[in-house]
Parts: structure tokens; C-alpha cells; sequence
């Protein structure tokens, strides 16, 4: 009688010690235009969480129907409240696994997967990534340009700014990596043409991964021509080459 009054005891302990176990936040990056690039682990880990945190509940949902995985969705995005947040956090802490995707590529690159971390982070929740593509890392593997070492600076100014920061860039002696949209991929081809040197070179990947894929690489006004007479639709990453570090000969 007392062994088995010990060993419900010792399975009810254990049941409260996984009850008040914390979940898991699974930061996980999704393909940027070809579906096949979702990893095997990250498949098996949308199946596996209790929902889906993302930026775009439509965009996801795709996303999830392709692999026949059937999840609740839950969108965060840059207007989320605070308060939809602690109860994202109080999920976790409830002992809900959660995975967090964004639209497109790996999450904290200009969207709101930064803060959620952080938050996570700050109650005790264990965050774990599970990696995948990123526009990024995918242009400079095909750039061409030595990248041991780069300036990421996202989407350039609309207006305010704009010319400070193309002189400022201008000067690095670093590639610096920028995304641009369809709407003014050309005014910022424009823009280098008339404040890099003439001869500095520039990447720019358009729709990367994706079926109309295209890589250009030549001056910006080499690139900016052939893409003006080409096709401007899509998604664009440039990356603009190092400075030429100029060099004095002493007599």
C-alpha cells in the first residue's frame, strides 16, 4: 500500500515538473522564393510546435500547406501591442513550443523577430535557432567580392537623408550590402552612377532563388543599364564593392 501511495506520488512530482517546464522558441528561416530550400529540420520542427508565430498569416499559411502541415497561426509583425507579446511570452512559459518565420528568409533582418527574441530571452525561455537561407548570405556567395569583412545597412532612405547616405557609403572601404525594392531600383543605380568612382564595381541580385533569378555584376552604370533594358520587377539585394584603397609611392 505505502509502495504504491510512493510511486503515484513520484509520477504525480513528475507530471507538475513537466507541466512547469517552459516551452521552446524556435527561431526558423524560411525560404526566399524557391520552396525546395525549407530544411529537413525545419519541416520536422513546423510539425512538431504547438503553433506558428509570423509576420504574415497568408504568406505562412502557403508555406505550410505546401508541406502538408496543418498549424495555428499566430501573426507578429512591427504593429503588434506589447500586450499581444507578454501573451506570446506567457505561452511560452506556460510550457508551448512556438516557432517564429517570417515572410521570407531568416528572421531579425529588418522585421520583428528581434524584439520577440529579446522578450523571450528576458523571461528565461530557451531560443533556438534553426537556420536557413538568407538573401545575405546568398548574394555574397555570389558576389564575387572579398567578404571576410562587409557593412549591412538594409534598405536605403526614401528622402530624409538620402544623399548623406550615399556619400557616407561611398567611402567605405568595405562591400556594403543594401536591399531595394522594384519601385526605386533604378533611382539607386542612378544615384551610384554619380557618386562611386567610375570604375568601382557592384553587385545587385534580382529575385534571388526564384524562377526569373539574375545576377548582374559590372560599374554601376553597366549594371544599371543592362537591368534598365532588361526587367525591374522583383526583389533586389546590392552589394557595392570595397573602395580601392589608393596607395602613395614615396621617391
Amino acid at each position: 500500500m505505502q509502495d504504491n501511495i510512493h510511486g503515484g506520488c513520484v509520477k504525480n512530482m513528475e507530471r507538475a515538473l513537466i507541466f512547469d517546464m517552459p516551452g521552446v522558441l524556435y527561431i526558423l528561416g524560411t525560404p526566399i522564393g524557391n520552396l525546395k530550400d525549407l530544411t529537413f529540420r525545419a519541416v520536422e520542427n513546423l510539425a512538431s510546435v504547438a503553433a506558428v508565430v509570423c509576420e504574415d498569416t497568408r504568406v505562412t499559411s502557403k508555406l505550410l500547406a505546401a508541406y502538408h502541415i496543418s498549424k495555428p497561426l499566430i501573426s507578429l509583425h512591427e504593429h503588434t501591442s506589447e500586450h499581444k507579446l507578454a501573451q506570446l511570452i506567457e505561452r511560452l512559459k506556460r510550457g508551448d513550443n512556438l516557432a517564429y518565420v517570417v515572410d521570407a528568409g531568416t528572421p531579425g533582418m529588418n522585421d520583428p523577430g528581434g524584439k520577440f527574441v529579446a522578450a523571450a530571452m528576458a523571461a528565461g525561455i530557451h531560443v533556438v535557432p534553426i537556420p536557413g537561407i538568407s538573401a545575405l548570405t546568398t548574394a555574397i556567395s555570389v558576389c564575387g567580392f572579398p567578404m571576410d569583412e562587409f557593412l549591412y545597412l538594409g534598405f536605403i532612405p526614401h528622402k530624409k537623408g538620402r544623399q548623406t547616405f550615399f556619400r557616407s557609403m561611398a567611402q567605405s572601404i568595405r562591400p556594403v550590402v543594401l536591399l531595394e525594392s522594384t519601385h526605386r531600383i533604378l533611382k539607386t543605380l542612378e544615384a551610384l552612377v554619380t557618386t562611386l568612382e567610375a570604375q568601382r564595381l557592384v553587385f545587385v541580385g534580382r529575385e534571388l532563388t526564384k524562377l526569373h533569378e539574375t545576377l548582374y555584376r559590372g560599374t554601376a552604370q553597366a549594371v544599371h543599364e543592362e537591368i534598365l533594358h532588361s526587367s525591374i520587377k522583383g526583389e533586389f539585394i546590392l552589394i557595392v564593392g570595397p573602395r580601392p584603397k589608393r596607395y602613395t609611392v614615396s621617391s
